[in-house]
């Protein structure tokens, strides 16, 4: 039985309480992996990861982010067999259907935000005060925190970390505690395109600790 981590920096990292729980594919009741058992010290390591990265991901110009989510989507496009794969076996779903239906519309959204990180624009607001010009100017705001649910796993990993990657952000994503398989082979099929020190982290977690709570994530987006 193949064994899940968390996905951190570009490398598979065992969860600190080195605990691990069946993950069952509803389609046959049967088990076919296992999956870390993470906690609030898993969520810091990969928010300190994600911090990191984001000092130099903030800095990358548009058309590099561009770039980078067009490549993403080549990949997974070439790896959409194996991803459906995957889905179908967390998920109990039918291949040819989830081929069909989750597989383009989640290309599409990636590429979607492709064009749009080459739009973010700021604008001028007139003068205020006689000598000032004010103006919007945007900027990434940090590392992102996302949890998905168990069902749509991909495209629902796809809204959130796309648009926040072509914004200049980085992040620290929670699959569902059921179906994470597709988000963590995602996470690695995408570290081919990012360089370490600007990889989204993924941490996947079956049970997440209490402790993480809204002021523990805040201060790692300052």
């Amino acid at each position: 039985m193949r064994r899940l981590d968390n996905f951190v920096g570009g490398e598979s990292v065992a969860p600190m309480s080195k605990k691990y729980v069946e993950l069952i594919n509803p389609a046959t009741g049967e088990p076919f992996a296992e999956m870390p058992v993470s906690n609030a010290a898993d969520v810091d390591a990969a928010l300190q990861v994600a911090n990191a990265a984001f000092q130099s991901w903030k800095r990358t110009t548009p058309s590099q982010r561009s770039r980078a989510l067009q490549q993403i989507a080549d990949i997974l496009e070439a790896h959409a067999e194996e991803l459906v794969a995957v889905e179908a076996e967390n998920c109990g779903k039918i291949i040819a259907l989830t081929m069909s239906e989750e597989i383009p519309p989640m290309l599409d959204q990636i590429r979607f935000f492709a064009g749009a990180a080459r739009l973010l624009e700021g604008r001028g607001a007139a003068e205020y005060m006689e000598g000032m010009t004010s103006y919007v100017r945007r900027e990434p705001v940090g590392v992102c925190g996302a949890v998905t649910p168990w069902n749509y796993p991909m495209m629902m990993a796809v809204w959130k970390w796309a648009p926040a990657i072509a914004a200049g952000n980085t992040m620290v994503l929670k699959p569902g505690d059921s179906t994470p398989a597709s988000t963590v082979l995602m996470a690695q099929l995408m570290a081919e395109v990012l360089p370490p020190e600007s990889l989204t982290s993924c941490a996947e977690t079956a049970t997440l600790d209490a402790r993480w709570s809204n002021t523990r994530y805040r201060r790692w987006c300052r």
